[in-house]
């Protein structure tokens, strides 16, 4: 009578990052505006939890810093659930822009955080890329120094040496370190990696279930697998501004992942790196946090406000955007607490243009319960500038800001732009063409056009600037009282400024960055927008040359200006 063997023990990493921190995105989102996404890291991570619960399963968690030190009590939960916890350094950054020291300082400000929140002494790392042998081995020094027992951030090539293709341990100045590279199969023209994650997704899944069926036969080294928590969620939302290949490399298949991790986890038997090395039991240390609760931050919200004649009123208009809308709150919080800090109050008012998607809902779910917001709808979609002056007459306040819903423009800013508003200023325009702005992936077509409309602008109106078309502007409201717009789409932005212009008044630039816009997609139509720019050019000059201009009347100066807060629900 025969009896089956014992299955090998293979090695599980799980990739604890979000959504909008992968390496696909990076040249889009930038770190510092990470907290204004919706996070679903801990959705996710739960969800994969209970998947791991299901089959008995532990695994290594590479986690980010940033993560730990936003949300501790998250990896105390993974932890206790018995997983390790390893490093996957503080950001998603790439080591080609670290020196050694720094990254030694990344690790050490890394395991900080991870140690303390976890109760585990870090000892494994993997880097937010894959390295590559003999170019990136440096870390291996770094590593030993700081006291890390194994590493797992090497893809093998086709010239790597064969034994450098498995689970190894290495010398480095007289201290060991197992690496553990990512598994790859060798098709005869090159290696395949078959480790998971995108590779998994993307590559016909029979190939890859007879590839890593073929390694649990004929090698006794672990198969390394892996995956990232946001490949658990098909319905993450979309980076619209992404290319189109890294779309593809994102998103694609991803309602595939959760099979495939359940078909793994039933054939094969996995463990995490230190159980696999025998030294689980070494890693526990005795807690900084006993308590382990995640950082409460006090909301804008929460800030007492201030009777002040300082208030600001910003008017946001919304067609469609119910994508960006939980990045938008995000932010909100962040830009009301700036403006607070500066000694404004502050009121939002939400113009959504007739949209056809769920704008209005979620509009309403996420700001209804405010006390110092106020949601307008319109009846029939009427376009950008109809939208920023419903909002401008909706106003109780005498400084209006205006704002796109996508938050092209950095909304924190208007902390500088309203100070620009002197009593002798009716307008503050944002402006990426100034010596001193500047863009960030945005189509070259789009700024042909913006330009292209700069130059025709200067040559027509009074007021000689770099920019004429932001939507990212600071009103004195009683300034633009009286102007009637012709055009209420994107044109009429650009009206609004040459209408306020041509009646004298003093405009000021701001010089600031454009980025492209990360959700949705842009509603500008390239060939009407031209014909409709010259169209206006055409009755801006007749006005300016031929017509009879209405001049601004004066408006109280802020000594004499009594400005009474009420709820703008009444």
């Amino acid at each position: 009578m025969s009896s089956t063997p014992p299955k090998k023990n293979h090695l599980l990493t799980v990739l604890v990052e979000d959504y909008f921190q992968v390496g696909a995105f990076e040249k889009l989102i930038r770190q510092r505006n990470w907290s204004n996404f919706e996070p679903r890291y801990e959705r996710n991570t739960l969800k994969t939890l209970d998947l791991l619960d299901e089959f008995d399963t532990k695994g290594t968690f590479f986690i980010l810093g940033w993560i730990a030190e936003q949300n501790p009590g998250f990896v105390r939960e993974i932890a206790s659930r018995g997983h390790e916890i390893a490093s996957r350094g503080y950001y998603h950054r790439s080591l080609k822009n670290l020196t050694a020291d720094e990254f030694r300082e990344d690790l050490r400000r890394t395991n900080r955080v991870l140690e303390d929140a976890s109760g585990q002494k870090i000892i494994g790392y993997r880097s937010a890329e894959k390295l590559t042998f003999g170019q990136d081995e440096w870390i291996f020094d770094v590593l030993a120094e700081e006291g890390f027992v194994y590493d797992a951030s090497f893809q093998p090539k086709k010239r790597t040496e064969k034994n450098s293709r498995f689970a190894h341990k290495l010398n480095t100045n007289g201290t060991s370190l197992w690496e553990f590279p990512y598994s790859t199969r060798d098709f005869g023209v090159g290696l395949l990696p078959i480790s998971g994650g995108n590779y998994f997704r993307q590559i016909p899944y029979t190939l890859m279930r007879h590839a890593v069926a073929d390694w649990d036969k004929s090698f006794e080294e672990p198969f390394v697998f892996y995956f990232h928590v946001w490949e658990l969620d098909p319905e993450q939302p979309r980076i619209s501004a992404a290319s189109r290949y890294n779309r593809i490399r994102h998103y694609r298949k991803l309602d595939k992942m959760e099979w495939i991790i359940r078909e793994n986890l039933s054939l094969y038997n996995f463990t995490d790196a230190a159980g696999f090395l025998g030294i689980k039991d070494d890693i526990r240390i005795a807690l900084h946090d006993p308590k382990g609760e995640a950082l409460q931050l006090p909301s804008a919200a929460s800030v007492s406000r201030h009777e002040t004649e300082h208030a600001v009123t910003i008017v946001i208009p919304c067609y469609n955007e119910q994508e960006a809308l939980p990045y938008l709150a995000n932010t909100l919080r962040s830009v009301e607490a700036r403006l607070t800090d500066c000694g404004y109050t502050v009121e939002f008012i939400f113009v959504d243009d007739c949209s056809k998607d769920e704008t209005f809902e979620i509009l309403t779910e996420l700001f209804d319960s405010k006390e110092n917001v106020r949601i307008v709808k319109h009846e029939v979609n009427r376009g950008v500038a109809a939208g920023i002056m419903t909002g401008l007459r909706a106003a109780g306040t005498e400084i209006v800001c205006s704002m796109d819903c996508d938050c092209t423009y950095d909304p924190h800013e208007l902390a500088e732009m309203v100070p620009l508003l002197h009593d002798d200023v009716d307008m503050v325009t944002a402006s990426p063409y100034h010596r001193m702005g500047g863009v960030r992936n945005v189509p070259g077509w789009r700024l042909f056009l913006s330009k292209g409309a700069s130059f025709l602008y200067r040559r027509v109106l009074r007021s000689k600037m770099d920019t004429y078309t932001s939507c990212f502007r600071v009103y004195r409201k009683s300034s633009m009282n009286g102007i009637d717009l012709k055009r209420t789409g994107f044109l009429g932005v650009a009206e609004m400024l040459g209408k306020l212009d041509l009646r004298g008044g003093k405009i000021v630039e701001f010089p600031a960055v454009l980025e492209v816009r990360l959700f949705g997609l842009s509603k500008m139509k390239t060939v009407k927008t031209i014909a409709g720019h010259i169209s206006l050019l055409g009755n801006l000059a007749k006005m300016r040359w031929f017509g009879k201009i209405e001049p601004i009347q004066p408006y109280l100066a802020e000594g004499t200006l009594t400005i009474t807060k009420e709820n703008l629900r009444k």
